[in-house]
C-alpha cells in the first residue's frame, strides 16, 4: 500500500470539513492510479449496488435513481454490548451503529415502553402479544428517532434549512428538533388532510407550513424538487440517514425483550419504518448479536393498501394508488417511498401484509385505551389490528411472541377520538343531581 503525502491526505480528508467520516485519516490505498478513502460507511444503492461518500448531499442513486441505504464496514466498528447495558435505554445508546460523529440534537427519545397486551392477547389466544408504544417519544410518534439522527446530519453536512412533505407526524417531529437545532423548518401538508394536533405541533414549533391542494404524494414531489433546486435539506424517509434512527425500534424491542420475537407487526404508509427496522435487524445478525429475524409484517388500511396488492399479487415493484382514503391519515399514502425497501423487507423474513378497515382500525384504537389502557391514533391502532385479522384467518400462529409496532400518541388526532365517543354528561351542580347520574 502506498500511503500519499500529509498534505494530499490533509486536504482529502477535510473536504467540506468531513474528515469524521474516517476511523483512520492516512488509510489511503491506490486502486487503479485511484485515491480511495477507507470511511465507516457509505451510501449504497439497494439496486444497482452504486457506492457513494457520506458527506454526499443525495437521495437516490445517480445511476439508476433507486433508493440509497448506510452501509457500515461492521467488521472494524468496535460494538461492546456491556458498554450498551450500562448507558440508558434511549436512542444514542446505539451510537455506534448510526452515522452522526458530532454532538446529536436530542430531545431523549427512544427507550419507548414495550407493554405485554394480556387482555387483548387472552381474547385472541396470544400469550405472547407486545406493543411498542413509540407515541411516548418526545413529539409523540416515532418519526423523533428519525429526526433526531437526520437534522444532526444536516448539521454535519453544513445544511441551512430542513423541509418535509408530511401526513402530519414527519411535520411535528421535524419542526420540533429544527427548533432544537436553531435552524428553519419548511413542511408541505395536503390541505384538510391533517389532523388538527400534528399541524398545531408543528405550527408552536416555528416551522413554515404550507397546506397544499393535493395529497401527500404531490407534496413530497414539490418538496422534493424544491430541496434538489434551493438546496434544503430533505428530511422525508427518502433520506437514507433518518431511517438509520428508526432502525432502533428493532434494537430496542431484543434489549427489552430479551430475544427475537417470531414476528414484528407495524403500520405501513411511506413503508420506512419497517424498512428501517428490517435493515437494523440485519446489522444485528452482521454482529452476531441475533441468530434469527423476526417475520417483518406490513399492515395498511384497505382504502390504502399499495403494498399489500404488491404482496398478494407477487409483484416485483408497488403500484400506486392514485386516491388514497382512510381515517388513519398518518398512512394514507398511495406512493410509498421506500416501496421496494418494503417488499425486501416482508419477503425475506417470511413475512407478510394485510389490510384492515377503519372500522377494525378504530375498534382496536378503543380496544386499546379501555382494555390495555394505551391510547393511540388511528393509524397505530391498525398493527394490532392487523394481528387480529391474521389469527382470525389462520396466517398467524398463536403460540408466536408477536412485538406490534404503535405508532402515535392518541391526542395527535382528538378530533377522530371524539367523534368516537359518548359526550360529556352534563347535569346541575348539585348532589341530587349527580347521584341520579351514578345510580
Amino acid at each position: 500500500m502506498k500511503v500519499a503525502n500529509a498534505t494530499f491526505i490533509k486536504q482529502c480528508v477535510t473536504l467540506r470539513g468531513h474528515a469524521r467520516f474516517l476511523k483512520d485519516p492516512v488509510s489511503i490505498i491506490y486502486t487503479n492510479c485511484k485515491l480511495l478513502l477507507i470511511y465507516m460507511f457509505r451510501l449504497v444503492c439497494v439496486n444497482c449496488g452504486a457506492e457513494f461518500l457520506p458527506d454526499d448531499i443525495i437521495y437516490r442513486c445517480r445511476k439508476c435513481e433507486h433508493l440509497l441505504t448506510v452501509k457500515y464496514d461492521l467488521e472494524n466498528i468496535e460494538v461492546n454490548r456491556a458498554e450498551w447495558d450500562r448507558r440508558p435505554m434511549r436512542l444514542w445508546r446505539y451510537r455506534e451503529l448510526l452515522p452522526v460523529s458530532r454532538e446529536p440534537v436530542t430531545l431523549h427519545e427512544g427507550g419507548t415502553p414495550l407493554y405485554h397486551l394480556k387482555s387483548i392477547g387472552k381474547e385472541l389466544g396470544l400469550k405472547e402479544l407486545y406493543a411498542k408504544h413509540e407515541g411516548l417519544n418526545p413529539s409523540g410518534s416515532f418519526k423523533d428517532r428519525g429526526m433526531t439522527v437526520g437534522v444532526s446530519m444536516a448539521l454535519e453536512l453544513g445544511m441551512k434549512t430542513v423541509a418535509c412533505a408530511s401526513t402530519g407526524n414527519t411535520s411535528a417531529s421535524l419542526a420540533a428538533y429544527a427548533a432544537k437545532a436553531g435552524i428553519p423548518a419548511v413542511v408541505l401538508l395536503p390541505a384538510g388532510k391533517v389532523a388538527l394536533g400534528k399541524v398545531a405541533q408543528a405550527l408552536m414549533h416555528g416551522a413554515k407550513v404550507i397546506a397544499i391542494r393535493g395529497n401527500f404524494d404531490r407534496a413530497l414531489e414539490m418538496v422534493y424538487d424544491i430541496c434538489l433546486s434551493e438546496g434544503l435539506y430533505l428530511l422525508n424517509s427518502v433520506n437514507p440517514y433518518r431511517l438509520e434512527g428508526q432502525k432502533t425500534i428493532g434494537f430496542e424491542v431484543i434489549d427489552q425483550l430479551g430475544c427475537v420475537p417470531d414476528r414484528m407487526v407495524l403500520p405501513v404508509g411511506n413503508a420506512g419504518n419497517i424498512s428501517a427496522v428490517y435493515k437494523g435487524l440485519c446489522e444485528f445478525v452482521e454482529l452476531d448479536f441475533i441468530d434469527s429475524l423476526p417475520m417483518m409484517t406490513g399492515i395498511q388500511a384497505a382504502g390504502s393498501r399499495p403494498v399489500v396488492d404488491a404482496i398478494e399479487q407477487n409483484l416485483d415493484m408497488v403500484v400506486p394508488q392514485a386516491d388514497p382514503e382512510t381515517v388513519a391519515t398518518a398512512i394514507r399514502i398511495g406512493a410509498p417511498v421506500n416501496a421496494e425497501k418494503v417488499l425486501t423487507a416482508i419477503r425475506a423474513t417470511g413475512g407478510t401484509a394485510d389490510a384492515v378497515t377503519d372500522d377494525e382500525i378504530l375498534a382496536m384504537q378503543r380496544d386499546l385505551a379501555r382494555k390495555e389502557g394505551i391510547g393511540v391514533e388511528p393509524a397505530s391502532a391498525a398493527s394490532v389490528a392487523g394481528v387480529k385479522k391474521l389469527i382470525e384467518s389462520g396466517v398467524i400462529d398463536r403460540d408466536e411472541r408477536i412485538v406490534c409496532v404503535v405508532t402515535g400518541h392518541l391526542l395527535k388526532d382528538p378530533e377522530t377520538v371524539i367523534k368516537q365517543c359518548e359526550s360529556p354528561i352534563e347535569i346541575d351542580a348539585d348532589i341530587e343531581s349527580l347521584l341520579s347520574v351514578l345510580r
